[in-house]
């Protein structure tokens, strides 16, 4: 039925028709006088209206509606913020990595939302070697201890020590190195329940993100810096080992006077000679503060995932420290793609490095 339809008998406002076709105008209607009025009067109310009872079921059957898509918008309110603060997404990186840490809601898109959610799984790592002792950092990607780093902070290492952000030291092994893009893959002895971190997609970066830097510079454990990502793309060369750095020793921030890790781009070499074995990479630049001692370290977006392995710096020489001193960050750091990583993850695993 229409719901339009007017409800009232045929003619009932029209003032042109015989009254006496309505059945109202029956004799035996009301008080007994026949309905006699001139044409255009109204004839008096029915007994009752049979449309009421129509109306009265139409709020029913709107409250209904209301629930039903109070439940169709709830439903979807709740999805949302499971997602928004984490708790559906399920962030697994190459191989059977853990879910990674990931930032509350309330902290999303801050520094310090960052900062808190992923220094529990970003270590401090300590290679000692013949030629001394470097500090460089590395990332946690399974719950049982394997870490990411740069080859340069573990080539050539005799002893590999790592300290979590709690303070606790493991001794670590090499479980695969890759001296052409500058990886390397430990393994902690005996660790489980570590907090992980979540791999992003660096395909998705943009000039002018904000990013945050998290290593260890000097030996400054869990150190935390912000900034943007300034540039896409950047062809870096570095040495491929510890041979290559003019005796300088492997890794940023050697203990005893040697030089930070020398790298090459755009045809000049930095803070030291690359030698004769390089390697080429493509890598993110930032202006997030880097110092010797942030290599293997995570570059982070705001989501709090890692979108790159921090590599390289450069570090004016400052001519009042003395030779083969650095006068620290100037902004200019650079960083090897999360993707790079991740393509390289079961090569690493397997010990089969290029």
């Amino acid at each position: 039925m229409d719901m339009t339809e007017n409800l009232r008998p045929s003619g009932a406002h029209s003032t042109d028709q015989d009254p006496t076709s309505y059945p109202y105008a029956s004799p035996s209607a009301y008080d007994g006088t026949a309905y006699n009025s001139a044409a255009g009067g109204y004839p008096p109310p029915p007994p009752y209206a049979p449309a009421d009872r129509r109306k009265a079921k139409r709020p029913v059957a709107l409250l209904a509606a209301v629930a039903i898509a109070a439940g169709v918008i709830g439903g979807g309110t709740a999805t949302l913020v499971g997602r928004l603060s984490g708790q559906d997404s399920a962030a697994t990186g190459s191989g059977g990595a853990v879910n990674g840490t990931t930032v509350s809601q309330s902290s999303k898109g801050t520094v310090a939302g960052v900062a808190e959610a992923v220094s529990p799984a970003i270590v401090e790592i300590g290679a000692a070697s013949s030629a001394g002792k470097s500090t460089g950092s590395g990332v946690v990607i399974t719950e049982d201890g394997e870490i990411v780093t740069n080859n340069h902070v573990i080539s050539g290492a005799q002893q590999i020590q790592v300290t979590l952000s709690t303070g606790k030291t493991y001794t670590a092994d090499v479980m695969g190195t890759d001296p052409d893009k500058d990886l390397a893959l430990i393994k902690l002895r005996g660790a489980s329940g570590l907090k992980t971190a979540t791999l992003g997609d660096s395909s998705k970066v943009k000039v002018g993100e904000e990013v945050v830097a998290i290593g260890s510079p000097e030996g400054l454990t869990g150190t935390v810096t912000s900034g943007i990502v300034s540039a896409l793309d950047r062809d870096v060369t570095v040495a491929k080992d510890d041979s290559g750095s003019s005796g300088q020793g492997q890794g940023q921030g050697r203990q005893g006077g040697g030089q930070e890790w020398p790298f090459e781009f755009g045809g000049q070499q930095f803070n030291g000679d690359t030698g004769e074995e390089t390697t080429t990479y493509k890598a993110l630049q930032t202006d997030a503060s880097l110092n010797p001692g942030n290599s293997g370290g995570a570059l982070i977006n705001m989501n709090g995932e890692i979108i790159g392995i921090n590599s390289a710096m450069y570090s004016p020489s400052s001519s009042s420290a003395g030779s083969g001193s650095s006068a620290g960050s100037v902004g200019l750091g650079f960083a090897i793609p999360v993707n790079t990583l991740k393509a390289d993850l079961d090569t690493l695993r397997a010990g089969n490095g290029s």
